[in-house]
């Protein structure tokens, strides 16, 4: 008679509580669910796909009670290694809870599954003549509840702010299986801690969420999309510094430098000028009369600052030619060098020269390519360190690289994630940023509500170099 073995218990359970078909034991589909899009992965015992938030409550309960790391998973398109199973667990996937249960037109607000696609709840809002601000470039795949796990950000956020200033409340499923809900539909509320600002950006490191209470704007009517290429980069950088201290606020303003130009030149709606060392995408929203005022002002100062010409679009199918070529830059760097250490990091506004400076020298320093782009408009740029994994000099040079970077953005006042999070791929570092006094007090918290660490254990807090494994 065959033995069966502890994990083959725990399977068991679990397929009880979710149904065999959501339950996915095959090597190939583990490893599967053991990555994301850091390119980091492990191999978990198994992937637990429910479809409640009864299951969920389930699962964890039992997961607490036997010890099992449980890895909370979206769509896997985090860039830190965040849902990677660093220790033998169960990879838990949200997608399966993917329902729009309402969207209220007289209280603009959702309440969604998490395991809702960023883009589709965009989509099904704006039917309703209203609009979700957030919109990482991963929009067309990335989930509300992995959006809100890591605090995304997107190119909207010079405007409108990132995803932690649209949740209005959550429903969380603690390790114990404990089931609580934080915040409600209103605008105000002044009741006890803010419970539901505290899980947004926590990781998957303090509950699971399975209802997400979403606010919502009315959907601007008009919007203009300006081209507009740099003969340096510095140029457009001291650009975006000149508009703000205007007092003028697009919705989007977006970077690119000379070597993401020469990525998507062939492909770019817009022909780029040859002489062009940067580029800014340029959006603005408004009132009729106020939006041709501010676009008119945007141009002059774009022209005074270097600009080799402005080019404004109301056409929404062209608008959207321009996006979708910005959203292609991330994998398109493969083309310079098979990896890269992808860091987003972000300074006060008024030291964005200084930070696209920094890069171009990080770049002569260590001698591999590394390429910027993204939200000028708030002072985060994705920061590219390409290297030939096969290469140990160009290895290392990346690693020193990634640390030179961190210290010059500390120093610049700045922070070594804006949007991405922490994980595992800069675990070693939040010390730098936050100091090890207020990391005692999140470890604190994380205790208090999982103190057997079974949330998304050896993320955030443990050291750990994991992006010299790629």
């Amino acid at each position: 008679m065959r033995t069966v073995n502890k994990a083959e218990q725990f399977i068991a359970r679990f397929i009880d509580i979710v149904g065999a078909p959501n339950v996915l034991t095959e090597p190939e589909d583990r490893l599967a669910y053991g990555y994301d899009a850091s390119r980091l992965g492990a191999m978990p015992l198994c992937v637990v796909i429910p479809g409640s938030t009864e299951e969920v409550s389930r699962i964890l309960a039992e997961a607490n009670r036997e010890r099992i790391p449980v890895y909370a998973r979206g769509a896997g398109s985090g860039m830190v290694g965040g849902a990677v199973p660093t220790q033998p667990g169960i990879v838990l996937s949200t997608e399966r809870m993917n329902r729009i249960f309402e969207i209220d037109e007289e209280n603009f607000t959702a309440l969604v599954e998490p395991g809702v696609i960023t883009g589709v709840l965009q989509k099904a809002v704006s039917r309703y003549g209203l609009f979700y601000p957030p919109d990482p470039s991963s929009l067309a795949f990335s989930t509300i509840g992995g959006n809100i796990a890591t605090g995304a950000g997107g190119p909207r956020a010079v405007k409108y702010g990132v995803t932690k200033d649209y949740v209005l409340g959550l429903e969380v499923v603690l390790a114990s299986g404990e089931v609580i809900s934080t915040g409600k539909a209103t605008i105000k509320r002044s009741v006890g801690y803010d419970l539901t600002r505290l899980m947004v950006g926590s990781e998957g490191t303090l509950g699971i969420f399975t209802k997400i209470l979403l606010r919502l704007l009315p959907a601007p009517t008009t919007t203009y999309l300006l081209f507009v290429p740099f003969r340096g980069a510095e140029d457009a950088a001291k650009a975006v510094v000149t508009i703000l201290k205007r007092r003028i606020l697009p919705s989007a303003i977006e970077f690119m430098d000379e070597t993401v130009l020469s990525l998507v030149a062939s492909h770019s709606p817009v022909p780029i000028p040859p002489e062009a060392k940067s580029l800014l995408l340029i959006e603005l929203d408004d009132l009729e009369e106020l939006l041709e005022k501010n676009t008119n002002a945007v141009r002059q100062i774009c022209i005074d600052h270097g600009a080799l010409l402005v080019l404004v679009s109301s056409d929404d199918s062209e608008s959207e030619a321009l996006w979708a070529v910005r959203r292609a830059i991330s994998p398109s760097l493969a083309k310079i060098r098979p990896a890269k250490i992808n860091e987003d990091v972000v300074v006060p506004r008024s030291r964005l020269p200084e930070l696209v400076n920094t890069v171009r020298e990080l770049s002569k320093k260590f001698g591999i390519p590394v390429v910027s782009f993204g939200h000028a408009g708030d002072g985060n740029l994705h920061v590219n360190i390409l290297y030939d994994p096969q290469n140990k000099i160009e290895k290392e040079s990346a690693v020193k690289a990634t640390e030179a970077l961190f210290r010059s953005v500390l120093v610049l006042g700045g922070s070594i994630s804006g949007e991405h999070g922490i994980g595992i791929a800069k675990s070693p570092f939040i010390r730098w940023d936050i100091g090890e006094e207020t990391l005692e007090v999140m470890w604190r918290i994380k205790y208090a509500l999982d103190p057997n660490n079974i949330l998304n254990p050896g993320k955030i807090f443990v050291p750990n170099r994991a992006f010299l494994k790629k």
